[in-house]
This record gives structure tokens, sequence and C-alpha cells, in this order.
């Protein structure tokens, strides 16, 4: 047993691999960006090749002896690995080389800590740690061996310093999980009150460190915090964005995406993704100058189909075409739609063909026009203007004449019988 130091960055790198991996080396580089996000010190890094993982230490026990001789040589304070660790291969490996491990969830944590900055961000991470700690509640630590009972004065249940421990945690996590209900209810009544003023809604979504806060910048009066490293925003940031040619939207920025990214992070990370889930378009920002960009977009794609985003409409932007050598552009499919834009954030070049094509997506679906309603359809009217469908209205003895501006999927679903059915696809008809 040891006692666990709780500070110390000074680190030893262990890079597992499988035979034949493609892409350990851009792998590798990812994790080293991760460690000095953290604001690790990285002393050395140890390649370990795993064909079959060892169910106790996760890579071999001779190449745990070699950490652990580089651990003493270097006199480090902390390993961390680059994979997924089960408590008790954590556990395992701190008995053998008498530091603290820290495996890739529990460092991505650590990055999430540091850098959230709003209540709800904060209070998300801390959630996605407790139900990650709730797992590494084993023996592993001395201070957990007291237990009370048989001494005089401290005869009672009996319960041990784990079970309390756990039992606290598992209280903290209810409460947080109160908490983020309650700004999860605020953040989508703001989500709502959009939805009635029928302003498209769009979301920035990309690998982490594609450009994307740079590009919401860039797009809009906002100040978020942009940086050349990993996770350098978490917390949601929504502006409106102007001069579009079908009006004004709305644009968020959210949290970067990245590979095995903590299954508890996503799930804590609810309210953060909801921007990206019930957006109307989703900008997929990817790094033009990264020969890495296609498996990457892959990645993306995979954590939007986990949070239900997958079938969502999404616009590429090709970011960083400076660093490329490349010139702005929009590639369009058969029908003219644009479903690509090249351009650079960091110098605007391009930037003024992406509101060309967010008009032009945005735009094609919104429905402007003039509607007729009989004092009849009450019930639509009333449906329409909860919607926030009608921009002008006046009423007489015939009925309301109404300006409609709203996109065609708020209008779609509206009517509830066939009447009101009918008067919608009036409605539909010329724009379809």
């Amino acid at each position: 047993m040891f006692d666990r130091q709780k500070k110390g960055d000074r680190a030893v790198l262990v890079m597992p691999h499988s035979r034949g991996e493609g892409d350990s080396a851009r792998r590798a580089e990812e994790f080293a960006e991760l460690v000095k996000s953290a604001g690790a010190e990285v002393l050395t890094a140890i390649a370990a090749r795993i064909d079959v993982p060892n169910p106790r230490f996760y890579i071999g026990s001779g190449k745990a002896d070699e950490v652990a001789e580089a651990v003493a040589a270097l006199e480090a304070d902390l390993v961390l690995v680059d994979h997924e660790l089960t408590p008790v291969q954590e556990r395992n490996l701190e008995k053998q080389l008498k530091v603290r491990v820290v495996d890739r969830a529990g460092l991505i944590l650590d990055i999430f800590a540091q850098r959230a900055r709003s209540h709800e961000g904060k209070l998300e991470v801390e959630l996605a740690q407790l139900k990650h700690i709730a797992t590494r509640l084993v023996r592993g630590w001395t201070h957990l061996d007291a237990q009370r009972g048989g001494a005089i004065g401290n005869r009672g249940p009996g319960e041990t310093q784990l079970e309390t421990d756990r039992r606290l945690l598992n209280e903290r996590v209810k409460i947080l999980g109160k908490r983020l209900e309650k700004v999860q209810t605020q953040r989508t009544q703001q989500r709502r009150a959009r939805l009635r003023n029928t302003v498209p809604r769009v979301a920035l979504v990309g690998y982490t460190n594609a450009g994307k806060s740079t590009l919401f910048n860039a797009l809009t009066t906002g100040e978020v915090y942009a940086a050349d490293q990993l996770f350098a925003t978490l917390d949601p940031t929504v502006r409106k964005i102007d001069g579009l040619s079908c009006g004004p939207a709305v644009l968020a920025d959210t949290v970067g995406f990245i590979r095995e990214l903590p299954h508890d992070l996503v799930a804590a990370f609810r309210a953060t993704l909801a921007e990206a889930r019930e957006a109307d378009l989703l900008l997929h920002v990817s790094d033009a100058a990264d020969d890495e960009r296609e498996p990457l977009h892959r990645v993306v794609n995979k954590v939007l189909q986990e949070i239900d985003a997958g079938d969502l409409p999404q616009l590429q932007v090709m970011n960083k075409i400076d660093l490329a050598g490349l010139e702005p552009r929009i590639d369009r499919d058969g029908d003219g739609r644009p479903y690509r834009v090249w351009l650079s954030a960091a110098t605007g070049a391009g930037v003024e063909l992406l509101h060309q094509a967010l008009g032009e997506l945005l735009g094609g679906d919104r429905v402007q026009s003039s509607l007729h309603l009989p004092l009849t359809a009450g019930r639509l009217h009333a449906r329409l203007k909860a919607s926030g469908a009608i921009a002008e209205e006046t009423v007489d003895e015939h009925g309301w004449r109404l300006r409609i501006d709203a996109p065609r999927s708020v209008l779609a679903p509206l009517g509830a019988d066939a009447t009101e059915a009918g008067m919608l696809r009036d409605l539909l008809a010329p724009a379809s």
C-alpha cells in the first residue's frame, strides 16, 4: 500500500497500441497534447504493444516493470495511460508503480474540470467525475481501511470508510442531478423562446482544435476564448448571426469531440450537447490542413449518432485553408445546394461564402407568405401563434389575415385535422 499524493505533475506517459494500428503516431501526438492541456510535465513516453490485454495491468507485466524503472529513475509522481483502464487495473498499476495512475478518461475529465467556467459546466463536470470515481472506490487507498465499531465510544453499525465514501458520493450525485435538471429546464425554455421567434438554429460541431471558436467569433460579435489547445472552450455560447439573406439566425458553439470521449462525460453534458441535437443545421468544422481529417470526421459523426443528432442536416466547413495553401470556395451537390465551404476563420478568407451558403440553406426551407384564416379556424390560429410563425396579423369579420414567416419544418406538423392540414398545404405549396 502507499499514500496517493494529491499533487505532482511530473508524468511518464504509457502509450498502448495494437499490431497494425495505422494511426498510432497521430494518437500518441494527440495524447501528448491532452497531457499538455492538463498542465503536466512529460518526462518520457513509453510505447506498449498490446496484442492481448493483461487483465492485471492492461499492459504486460514486463512493460509494467519497465515503467516502474522509468518512474524511479526520473522521480516521476504520475503515470498517464492512453487507454481506459478498469478500476482493478488502475489499482494494480498504482501498487506496482508506487505513484498515481490516471487513464485517458480520467485525464480528459481533469481537463474539463480545469476549463469549465459556467455554473452549468462545473456541475456537469463534477457529475461526470463522481460517476468515474464511483467505480474506483476500491481498497487502493490506505485511509479507506478504517472501520468504526469495536472500540468504546465507536461501537455501532461498523460502516467502513469505503462504504461511507460511497454513500456520500451517491448522495452528491443525486444532488447534482437535480441541480442539472433545473438548469436544463431553463435552457429548454430559452430554446423554446428562440423557436417561438422562428429564428433558425445553427450549431458548430467538430473535432476539438478544429477552429470552431475562432469561426464562431468570425461569424458573430461574440468573444469566445479561442486557443491552439484541446478543449479550449467547454461551455455552450449562443450568439446572433446578422447579414444572412434569409434573415437573422442564432449560432451555438459546442464542446469539441475527441476519440474515446468518456461515456459518462457525453451523458453528463446533455444540456451542452442539446444545442447540437436541437439545431436546424450543423456546421461540421474540420481542419483542412490535417491529413487525418477524414477519420476525425467519422469520429464526430459517431458522437453525433450517440446524442441522436446524426440525421440532422450538415454543412461541412473546411477551416484553416491558409495553412493548407488552398483557396476559398463553395462545393455544391447535383441540385446546386451547398454542402461544403472552404475558408480560414483566422484570416477571414471565405467567411462571406459561408454567409452565402447559410442564407441559401436556411432560407430555402423558410416559408414567407400571406394566409387568410376564417374565424372557425381558431385552433390553427392558436397553433401558428404559439409556434411563433405569425409575423403580422389583422382581424375583421371575415377572419384573420396573417403574414407568415417560419421554417417549413415548424409549419408542416401543425394541422391537427383534415381541414387545417388542407389550409397548410395551400400555404406550403407555392414554395415547394
